[in-house]
């Protein structure tokens, strides 16, 4: 009997988690002149679904190091240069703090729902 629910349970994961995937949005912000961007614009506060993925992609000269010391979610994808991209996928609802640890004036809230 408890094999029998641990399969079932098994498989309503699997399924929840194939359908996370299938529904995940993919998102780039920019780092452009030390400042977050998408489109081209200035981006201080974005929200997304939980399962979504954002695409950290330096357009600077410079290199960057994007992270989040956020209890929801925590990352730090080190320092990259001009061109490269990192992606991070939030799976877990609430408000994560995203900065830059070279240029602290970096900020970007990003509220996952």
């Amino acid at each position: 009997m408890i094999i029998g629910i641990t399969k079932k349970l098994a498989a309503a994961i699997v399924l929840a988690l194939v359908s996370l995937s299938i529904n995940a949005a993919e998102h780039t912000i920019g780092q452009l002149e030390k400042q977050f961007v998408k489109d081209g614009a200035l981006i201080e506060k974005m929200s997304i679904s939980v399962g979504d993925v954002i695409h950290f992609k330096n357009e600077d000269p410079w290199f960057h190091n994007v992270f989040s010391l956020s209890d929801i979610k925590t990352f730090d994808l080190g320092s990259y240069p001009k061109g490269e991209s990192k992606a991070v996928t939030f799976d877990k609802a609430g408000m994560v703090e995203v900065e830059c640890a070279i240029h602290p004036s970096m900020f970007l809230e990003v509220e996952v729902k």
